[in-house]
């Protein structure tokens, strides 16, 4: 599998907990916080879930 760079790019305040939960699980847990992922079909459905929050390389 690839790596896939994720960056916290905007805050989760005021959005849904599940929303904070999935972006935790992705391993960021703060802003401009940059992590490297496999890119799993399961990682990529949780980045399509927080996609207006990160971007990803």
């Amino acid at each position: 599998m690839a790596k896939v760079k994720i960056t916290q790019i905007k805050s989760v305040i005021g959005h849904p907990e599940r929303q904070r939960r999935t972006l935790r699980s992705l391993g960021i847990k703060r802003m401009h916080q940059t992590v490297e992922v496999e890119g799993t079909p399961q990682v990529l459905g949780m980045i399509a879930k927080v996609r207006h929050l990160i971007r990803v390389e």
